[in-house]
């Protein structure tokens, strides 16, 4: 029994080393940050000289920053365009490759080859496609008599050149997610439904659709959360325009912060946009919770 406990004491001290490099890290790249960031959203901290306590001033002046506001509902735009889509794609894509075939391997490799490239450098090839002039699409439409318009330059189609850059980005992931979700559906399932004589569109409304709802609840929670995240695409492409159509949260916390040189309101509105993704993601829990089966 002894040696028992002596070996289980052991076993403790070897987990705490092991994990203490991770720990340490944590706290120097995550905790110490997040803590001074909320201390410095109770200041007016300006990088250079100013570092005050103002108290919740900074938060007063949120409730009356209306270009914060408009980036929150900029972001629900894009969001409502942008999850359905991305759902309705990755599906789509999922169920095709979804089959033991030669090649489709190959394919679900080129499909998901977006997902690894850099933001930045993925924006910067678009802003040559969507070019008014030269660039590639406006080309094409020009071949079938239309004038493509002006993609990240008007106010119409600028959120809609980000949406689908980000589409393009990140259905080769959410595919991924798909297909997985797809090969854990159980196939005694659709043999019962093919020998009861049920049509392909009924195997995926009755068998398909339902076994994936997990699935799509994951995908769906995880591209809200990303939107509400979105500064990349918006840097890149089109600088927050025109007339802030494509401004973001995070585009304008980085501009309040780093170019006006306003830190203490910065990390307020950032503080703010975190309580937002912690609320979505809380209520997400208890959704996915709520509709867990009961054993």
């Amino acid at each position: 029994m002894a040696s028992v406990n002596k070996l289980e004491r052991h076993q403790a001290r070897m987990a705490y080393l092991f994990i203490t490099p991770t720990m340490l890290l944590f706290a120097v790249f995550m905790v110490i940050p997040v803590v001074m960031a909320l201390y410095l959203s109770f200041t007016n901290y300006d990088v250079l000289s100013t570092n005050d306590w103002v108290g919740l001033d900074n938060y007063r002046r949120l409730i009356g920053d209306t270009l914060l506001w408009q980036t929150f509902l900029n972001v629900f735009y894009y969001a409502i365009v942008f999850v359905p889509l991305n759902l309705l794609i990755s599906l789509l894509l999922a169920m095709l490759l979804n089959k033991k075939k030669g090649g489709v391997k190959l394919f679900r490799t080129f499909y998901y080859l977006p997902t690894l490239t850099s933001a930045v450098a993925a924006a910067t090839v678009w802003i040559w496609m969507l070019h008014p002039e030269y660039g590639l699409i406006n080309g094409l439409l020009s071949y079938i008599g239309i004038t493509g318009p002006a993609w990240v330059s008007q106010t119409e189609t600028a959120m809609v050149s980000i949406i689908v850059m980000t589409l393009w980005q990140s259905v080769g992931s959410n595919m991924i997610i798909y297909l997985a979700g797809l090969q854990g559906v159980p196939d005694y399932l659709y043999e019962s439904a093919r020998l009861d004589g049920a049509s392909r569109f009924a195997c995926f409304r009755y068998i398909t659709w339902p076994q994936l709802r997990p699935t799509t609840f994951l995908v769906s929670v995880l591209s809200i959360i990303g939107a509400l995240q979105l500064f990349d695409q918006a840097f890149v492409l089109t600088q927050g325009g025109p007339a802030n159509v494509t401004k973001t949260p995070v585009y304008l916390i980085y501009q309040q912060g780093f170019n006006q040189l306003q830190m203490g309101y910065a990390s307020a509105q950032a503080f703010v946009l975190a309580m937002a993704i912690l609320v979505f993601s809380l209520i997400s829990m208890k959704i996915t919770k709520a509709e867990e089966p009961i054993v």
